[in-house]
């Protein structure tokens, strides 16, 4: 299915029957990402899960792509659907959370957005991940990315850049190979979502907070700083996970079973 959103289209996959949801993938994913989330929740509701611009099955990111063009997409989807509920991850939840505050948003669930909060700048890593990339070297760019994230922060450079590199040249991985230049487009939403969370004293949608246990303390923190500020929110934290629980590699189930109890 598509929505036209300034001249580029924007694909989705639809899954099950009932109330309408719409899950917004982070960076370096796709809806694939989502197939288990979106088939754990497609018992009870029609859910949406669209290829973010420059991503999977969608047209290209133009030039000057960021936040405005993110929010545009996802009206776009909403309008075309009827949509009123919303879940995003990382970057995807930044983009549904700034959207909700012009758009017929009702419910939105938020999975640790990665905003500027406090002394940490979540995108730090962003200079050294464009020189590598200029000089070719993705599996580099990608390890610089989950680092800079907070992903894999136990790992060694030295031990994960080879091993990526195999995996970024072989089957599956050539798909992983494709999203790492999109960092940047992500890089783009979460700089111009800088700002104090104050902002969002103006979001008017039932609001549930997600974090994992695991997950680095800056994104902790920053639902610690949104929690507060936002009007009708909830927080859960869950236990065992870490940032990208509702990825098919995570424990999707852990974190539909929070959004059937929302959503419904």
């Amino acid at each position: 299915m598509m929505a036209q959103a300034a001249r580029t289209d924007i694909r989705w996959r639809a899954f099950g029957g009932g109330p309408k949801v719409v899950l917004l993938h982070g960076g370096m994913q796709t809806s694939a990402n989502f197939t288990k989330l979106a088939r754990s929740l497609a018992a009870d509701f029609t859910v949406y899960v669209p290829d973010r611009r420059g991503r999977g099955r969608s047209g290209p990111a133009g030039s000057g792509h960021g936040l405005r063009a993110e929010i545009d997409d996802l009206a776009a989807v909403l309008d075309e659907t009827g949509a009123r509920n919303v879940f995003g991850l990382s970057s995807g939840a930044v983009i549904a959370l700034r959207a909700a505050m012009e758009l017929p948003v009702e419910r939105l669930a938020l999975y640790e957005p990665p905003l500027k909060y406090g002394d940490h700048d979540p995108v730090a890593w962003l200079p050294r991940f464009e020189k590598e990339l200029s000089r070719g070297h993705r599996a580099a760019a990608f390890v610089t990315v989950v680092k800079g994230t907070g992903d894999l922060r136990y790992v060694p450079r030295a031990a994960l850049i080879p091993f990526l590199g195999l995996v970024i040249r072989a089957g599956e991985g050539k798909r992983l190979g494709e999203l790492i230049p999109t960092m940047r487009l992500d890089a783009a939403v979460v700089e111009e979502a800088a700002g104090p969370l104050s902002l969002y004293r103006t979001v008017a949608a039932d609001t549930l907070l997600l974090g994992g246990d695991r997950s680095p303390a800056y994104l902790t923190g920053v639902l610690n700083g949104l929690e507060p500020v936002l009007p009708r929110v909830r927080r859960v934290t869950l236990t065992g996970v870490g940032h990208l629980a509702a990825d098919d590699s995570g424990k999707p189930e852990t974190v539909a079973t929070e959004l059937r109890k929302f959503f419904r």
